[in-house]
Formats: structure tokens, C-alpha cells, sequence
């Protein structure tokens, strides 16, 4: 089963590398205006995704088991619409190249901090972000990696910029 997984995740990651030449513009973009801010280009339900493919992440001690957000409509929707989330869990937004990324919390319920991560699992920072607000919080610099948790997760365990997260999307 650990096999399967681990496959998995590397095919999925493979893939958001193949789509790199397309996608980066759509990132670029998305740099700019926010991850939700083409909510109206893109089709979606008022629904919370709950089958995005999970991987566990390691903070320290903490394991954080999280979904996989790989496409565009996938970054588009990302937490929206969710009323709760259990506190080990969170979305690790994967892009195909590293670009400064921007959030906002349009449709989001949830107060959350978004942690921009770096190749290699180094949070470059950490960002506070209110429920169904439009205020655009970005990456101090080009990152391929945002990883969304409920609000003062990080900060309750003593974490912040410079500290390394491990797991597969970080292994390449």
C-alpha cells in the first residue's frame, strides 16, 4: 500500500511538471490577480472538494496530512466552502514552476495560514489570512508550493520562516 502511494504521488507530481509549459502563464496570472480571482472563468460547485489525492507532510514532530491540489480548477477551488477542518489536516497547492504566488480568501470560511514553501521544504512565510476576504497575501519570493492550514496552527507549535517541512512533493 506504501508502494501504491508513493507511486502515486510521483505520478502526480510528474504530471504537474509536464504541464509546466502551459501552465505557466495561467501561474503567472494567478501571480497577479490571486488563486481565486478567475472564479469566474472556471466551473465549480458550491461544494468543498473532498477527493483530491493526500500525502502526509512532517513540521517537526507534527505530521500534517494533506490534499493535493495539482490543476488549476483544483487551486481555484482549494478550501472554499468547507465550514470545519480536523486540526492535522491542510492543502498543499502544487504549481509546475516556482513563481511568486498570491491567495485570497474569496468563498473560504475557514481563517487560515498560508505557508509558501520553497523547493526544498523551507517555509519562506507565513501568512494570516481572513475568511471571505479578497486581501491578496503572496510569497516573499518564487515558490512552486503553498500549503494551507486552519489559522495559528503554525504559530501554536513555535514555527515560522526558515523552518523545513519534509514529505514526497519536497524529495526531488
Amino acid at each position: 500500500m506504501k508502494q501504491f502511494f508513493h507511486s502515486t504521488i510521483s505520478a502526480l507530481l510528474t504530471r504537474a511538471n509536464a504541464m509546466a509549459p502551459a501552465a505557466v502563464i495561467v501561474v503567472g496570472l494567478w501571480g497577479v490577480a490571486g488563486v481565486s480571482g478567475l472564479s469566474g472563468n472556471l466551473a465549480y460547485s458550491q461544494t468543498p472538494q473532498s477527493d483530491l489525492p493526500r500525502m502526509l507532510l512532517r513540521a517537526g514532530m507534527y505530521q500534517i496530512d494533506t490534499q493535493i491540489a495539482l490543476t488549476p480548477q483544483q487551486h481555484e477551488i482549494g478550501l472554499m466552502y468547507r465550514p470545519s477542518m480536523p486540526q492535522y489536516e491542510g492543502m498543499l497547492f502544487i504549481f509546475p514552476r516556482p513563481s511568486q504566488q498570491c491567495f485570497w480568501m474569496k468563498n473560504t470560511l475557514l481563517p487560515l495560514t498560508a505557508a509558501f514553501i520553497a523547493d526544498d521544504g523551507t517555509i519562506v512565510n507565513l501568512e494570516d489570512m481572513k475568511p471571505q476576504t479578497t486581501d491578496s497575501h503572496c510569497s516573499d519570493k518564487p515558490v512552486r508550493f503553498v500549503l494551507e492550514v486552519n489559522q495559528g496552527w503554525f504559530a501554536k507549535r513555535g514555527m515560522k520562516a526558515g523552518t523545513r517541512l519534509t514529505g514526497e512533493a519536497f524529495n526531488r
